[in-house]
């Protein structure tokens, strides 16, 4: 049966990409020896199936384009799929290389705020730990709030 962890680790990467970490928790979840696991691995190291870099650009575009986070938790969402962290920084690099991070930023003010406004220091500490929570930069999060509350000069 040491085929067994091999092809329930291509049906799992068939259905998504699943980082190093993933296919072996859920491999082993499944009941699969340690030791068949490694040789799994291996293999669909070996073939290509299975690829760490590929699942780290992929989660960052995927952060990036369709949830519009920051850099920051971006990161955070690779790491947390089991990835080394000097992937992830790459990874992360790679996929915001070409992005404007400030009009990132004033999209998700935008996003956040809709038609209200910034009236209150309440209203701006909770954007703030909205933005803070999606990724963005702390310091320009902030500078980018107050612009904001300031008027319409920088809008």
């Amino acid at each position: 049966m040491a085929d067994s962890a091999y092809t329930a680790g291509l049906t799992l990467l068939a259905r998504r990409e699943l980082s190093e970490a993933q296919l072996r928790q859920r491999l082993s979840r499944r009941g699969h020896d340690p030791e068949e696991i490694d040789h799994a691995v291996a293999r669909l190291k070996q073939n290509g199936s299975l690829d760490d870099a590929r699942v780290a650009g992929a989660i960052a575009r995927s952060q990036l384009t369709l949830k519009r986070r920051g850099q920051l938790r971006v990161r955070r969402e690779i790491e947390a799929a089991g990835i080394a962290p000097a992937l992830a920084e790459r990874a992360v690099a790679e996929a915001f290389e070409d992005v404007d991070v400030e009009a990132l930023l004033s999209d998700a003010i935008e996003r956040r705020l809709g038609s209200r406004s910034l009236s209150t220091d309440r209203d701006v500490a909770r954007v703030y730990r909205y933005l803070v929570a999606q990724g963005f930069d702390r310091a320009r999060s902030l500078a980018a709030l107050r612009a904001r509350r300031r008027g319409p000069a920088g809008h």
